[in-house]
């Protein structure tokens, strides 16, 4: 068997420990999954008349306000959902588990590759899932077209696999869960302070660059632009480096933690 075929079949198999994971801790899993859809319902229905004040250039509206705010609930989603492998790599890391994988004959990185795809697949049927509840509740992308469609998928696809190499990386530095779970806490609470919920230029002058120079505004308008036909600008270029960037980062972090000696 090929070098290939056995990091495949290797990664496979870790792979299909991760819906074990979800089904072992169902609360964990809801939890991060029924967030963002709560936010979503909290802001349309009980804020959404007084937040979408100016945001479609006049009066009140929710729809507008539906529009606006979904793609920052996607994002968001993403954010939240990848808090489970940081946790789940560190219950590994705890557990000895990984120690007992570097012994064995198996691919090195699988169970690393393993969370990673896994969480991916997570973080894809979460978007889809808070997706068909703000279809239900009224959102509407009428202009957008096929390839529009297809970029705003791959940027969201992109997106959640920068913020999972991250995210396991926090889960290997963390000596356990609990930990991992807290360090990863940035990831739900940096959409909070972005462009997600009111335009950025509506924010304090100190408080702006805070929200424009973060992975989730520019990401958030990039989508926003795809699929509502706004301006995207530079945010396309930004998000793209944004993600390609933390990509990198989380996986030179995770490996180089993952294959350090064990002490």
């Amino acid at each position: 068997m090929s070098a290939l075929s056995l990091a495949v079949r290797d990664s496979h198999t870790m792979l299909r420990r991760n819906p074990l994971h979800a089904r072992r801790y169902p609360s964990g899993t809801l939890n991060l999954l029924l967030t963002p859809i709560m936010m979503l319902l909290l802001f349309v229905y009980v804020f959404g008349d007084v937040m979408s004040t100016g945001i479609g250039g006049g009066g009140a509206d929710r729809s507008d306000y539906i529009a606006y705010i979904v793609p920052g609930i996607v994002l968001m989603t993403i954010g939240s959902t990848v808090i489970g492998p940081a946790v789940y790599v560190a219950m590994d890391m705890s557990e000895g588990l990984i120690a007992r994988f570097r012994t064995m004959a198996v691919y090195r990185g699988s169970v690393i590759i393993g969370h990673v795809v896994g969480s991916v697949v997570q973080c894809v049927a979460s978007v889809i899932l808070v997706g068909a509840v703000a279809v239900a509740i009224g959102f509407r992308s009428t202009d957008a077209t096929a390839l529009e469609w297809l970029a705003a998928f791959g940027l969201l696809a992109l997106f959640a696999l920068s913020l999972t190499w991250i995210a396991v990386g926090m889960g290997m530095a963390s000596p356990n869960p609990e930990a991992a779970g807290n360090m990863a806490m940035p990831l739900i609470l940096l959409p909070l302070i972005s462009s997600a919920f009111i335009p950025a230029d509506t924010m304090p002058g100190w408080f702006q660059p805070i929200a424009e120079y973060q992975p989730f505004t520019p990401a958030i308008e990039t989508l926003r632009g795809l699929l509502l036909g706004t301006e995207i600008g530079d945010n396309g270029w930004i998000a793209l480096a944004w993600c390609v960037g933390l990509s990198v980062l989380g996986y030179r972090w995770s490996m180089a933690l993952f294959n350090r000696d064990p002490r």
